[in-house]
């Protein structure tokens, strides 16, 4: 049950994301495809927040220092960076981001785009939500290979 929650929780945290959670995960005693199951309840849990409430958090910030401005807007200019892609694929593009599990990517980069460009929560979240089950599939099969449809 510990090994669960810590995997859930480990998920949660932004740059980790599933990636670190499903090794850890798997570490901590799980089988791959409890671990997977865990991450990807960790993953999701903040997205609903994430894509309605970054937009008023990012204005909050900006009022109350200017280094504070300087990482909203470096934030913002991080997700603007990946306006092309969501702009040619649209949903599809949001569900690429989200789904390629490199650096840069995954749900609260994905999260940070849909908001700072304003799109529709709810086709957000199912972007997201599906980004976020392939990538966890990825990174199980990359890590563990066959073992996880053992």
């Amino acid at each position: 049950m510990k090994a669960a929650l810590m995997t859930i929780l480990v998920s949660m945290l932004p740059v980790i994301e599933l990636r670190g959670g499903i090794p850890y995960g798997v570490v901590a005693g799980l089988s791959v495809k409890s671990a997977l199951v865990c991450a990807l309840i960790g993953n999701v849990i903040p997205v609903p927040f994430l894509i309605m409430f970054t937009t008023k958090v990012f204005s909050w910030l900006r009022k109350k220092s200017e280094k504070l401005n300087n990482f909203v807007t470096r934030m913002e200019n991080k997700a603007l960076s990946k306006k092309d892609v969501i702009d040619k694929y649209e949903f599809l593009g949001l569900v690429i981001l989200v789904a390629i599990p490199l650096p840069g990517t995954g749900a609260w980069t994905g999260c940070l785009v849909a908001a700072v460009l304003e799109m529709d929560w709810k086709k957000a979240f199912l972007a997201v939500c599906l980004g976020v089950v392939i990538a966890g599939l990825i990174v199980s099969f990359i890590t563990y290979g066959a073992e996880m449809f053992i």
